[in-house]
């Protein structure tokens, strides 16, 4: 199959998708039409403070991946050093598939001294985990929204838990650690974990890792409509980051992301005004991560130069 087949067939897909969701939640081209952005009263210090803490939110799982480098054995970076690879390497995630974030990131750690295998396994390691912890939070979803759904959290909130209990096991760590080194042809690190709780701690850091993000997006809502409480708002953007995530052939969760959004929104927002704020919310994410990665390419350009 041609490259550009196969792009067609994956933007297909994603289209397919995103058109089941929507229509699950009953969203019409006519509604869309109707909804008036005219009367919406925006709220100037929640929209900024949003922003702030979302960049907060990327500038945390810069340093966090940085850390977790050098637990594996990697050298340590500093703050500074760990953002500006990390946010980088995001670029990649605007292209079609999962490796290319993964592969920036890998490149731009030689630079820096740090071996590919270790970024790499960190970088794979971390994404994992920060899956597993974004599904956990995102199960407050189910919670603030409606009696109808607290059933379907409960199975949810069970099945996560005890998938972030998997991989907080000391001996399934040493594995995952263990296959992600050989698929690099390399050496594992010296350390294991078999005595640690490096599992138990590195969810925790990624949950409240999550919990920044998840409260950036309840601050954009807050300066767009009316107050909701944080549990009705906040775990759906970390419920949909996951949907559009485990979507491979959707660029960045693009379309995906947000036709769960709208319906992780619907029973607090009429869907018409849930895809807006899907919409609003997708150029507030790309804005904020892509302006400082791009002045962070042309600082590693500079510094390359």
């Amino acid at each position: 199959m041609s490259k550009l087949a196969l792009v067609s067939v994956k933007l297909t897909l994603t289209v397919v998708v995103t058109w089941f969701v929507l229509a699950a939640v009953g969203l019409s081209v006519e509604d869309i039409r109707a909804l008036d952005l005219g009367g919406w009263t925006l709220r100037w210090l929640p929209l900024i403070g949003s922003a702030v803490v979302l960049a907060g939110g990327f500038a945390i799982s810069g340093v966090l991946w940085g850390k977790l480098v050098h637990e594996l054995g990697g050298p340590e970076l500093g703050r500074r050093d760990a953002v500006r690879i990390y946010m980088v390497a995001n670029l990649g995630r605007y292209v079609p598939g999962k490796i290319w974030q993964i592969a920036g990131l890998a490149a731009l750690a030689r630079s820096r001294g740090i071996p590919a295998s270790i970024a790499t396994a960190a970088a794979v390691l971390g994404q994992l985990i920060a899956l597993c912890s974004a599904t956990l939070l995102g199960m407050g979803v189910f919670f603030g929204a409606n009696e109808e759904w607290r059933l379907y959290g409960w199975i949810g909130l069970v099945v996560t838990l005890l998938l972030c209990l998997a991989i907080s096991v000391p001996a399934t760590l040493d594995r995952i650690v263990g296959t992600l080194f050989r698929l690099a042809r390399k050496d594992p690190p010296g350390r294991r974990f078999g005595r640690s709780t490096f599992g138990v701690r590195w969810i925790s850091f990624y949950v409240l890792n999550w919990g920044v993000y998840a409260t950036a997006f309840w601050l954009l809502y807050l300066g767009l409509q009316p107050f909701e409480p944080f549990l009705r708002i906040g775990p759906a953007f970390a419920a949909a980051y996951v949907m559009g995530y485990i979507v491979l052939f959707a660029p960045a969760g693009g379309g995906v992301r947000e036709g769960a959004l709208v319906l992780f929104l619907s029973p607090v927002a009429d869907p018409a005004v849930g895809a807006a704020v899907a919409v609003l919310a997708r150029l507030w994410t790309t804005v904020v991560e892509v302006v400082p990665a791009a002045a962070f390419w042309a600082h590693e350009q500079r510094r390359g130069g």
